[in-house]
């Protein structure tokens, strides 16, 4: 399972994919899981399953879909409660709820 972060700068989810990778592989889960700046998301798209946005970019909401909808990719905004806290497990678990779902 491929997902992508988006946030401002590509830098303030750092801690969060490190928690989102120990979440997975303590779920036995395979899991790629990085993040980058709404600028490279277009450039990243085609390895991407899942799309999450940090809240701070929560504005992009349409335009990631619009841009993840041609690849039928979901796209959610993380919590903010989540995102805050760093718990990455829930936040896998969101990851992993949206590919379902899709």
């Amino acid at each position: 399972m491929n997902i992508l972060l988006c946030c401002s700068a590509g830098m303030s989810t750092s801690l969060i994919v490190t928690k989102m990778e120990k979440a997975a592989e303590a779920k036995g889960i395979s899991a790629r899981i990085w993040a980058v700046s709404e600028s490279v998301v277009r450039s990243q798209i085609d390895e991407v399953d899942v799309l999450l946005l940090g809240p701070q970019v929560r504005f992009l909401l349409n335009e990631m879909k619009n841009i993840c909808g041609e690849k039928n990719i979901p796209v959610e905004v993380i919590d903010m409660m989540n995102y805050g806290m760093c718990n990455g497990e829930a936040i896998l678990e969101q990851a992993i709820k949206l590919k379902e779902n899709k």
